[in-house]
């Protein structure tokens, strides 16, 4: 096999799954639109799927560049999703062990007697 056969093997190889990722990419765009009811999703997709090419292009030049602003929409929604949950499972430091830590303080300056502290202490692990 020459060289040049393997070149030219190599680029359709990489313009095919280049393909794949493109066509993947609008459904999982058309899918995704909140702006887009379902007739127009099933007629968008209908079209992709019956004339790709023709699909595709003319799907990138009328719904293109609202592509990219709801993959960025839809990342930063992620991302306020996981910074909430990761706020959720740290805490605030409010948990058990803090308060048990001021229920002490509270027993070493005599504010609260050792009954009192084993009782809140009970209370709080429970």
């Amino acid at each position: 096999m020459p060289l040049l056969d393997l070149f030219w093997s190599m680029l359709v190889l990489f313009i095919w799954i280049a393909w794949i990722w493109l066509v993947v990419s609008i459904f999982v765009d058309i899918f995704r639109s909140d702006d887009l009811g379902g007739w127009s999703k099933a007629l968008w997709s209908i079209f992709v799927l019956l004339v790709p090419f023709l699909g595709v292009f003319i799907y990138l030049i009328v719904r293109g560049g609202s592509m990219q602003q709801r993959a960025v929409d839809d990342a930063r929604a992620q991302n306020e999703a996981n910074q909430a949950y990761i706020r959720e499972v740290a805490g605030s430091g409010d948990g058990v062990a803090d308060e048990i830590t001021k229920l002490d303080a509270l027993r070493q300056q005599g504010a609260i007697t050792d009954q009192e502290f084993a009782a809140q202490k009970a209370k709080l692990l429970a």
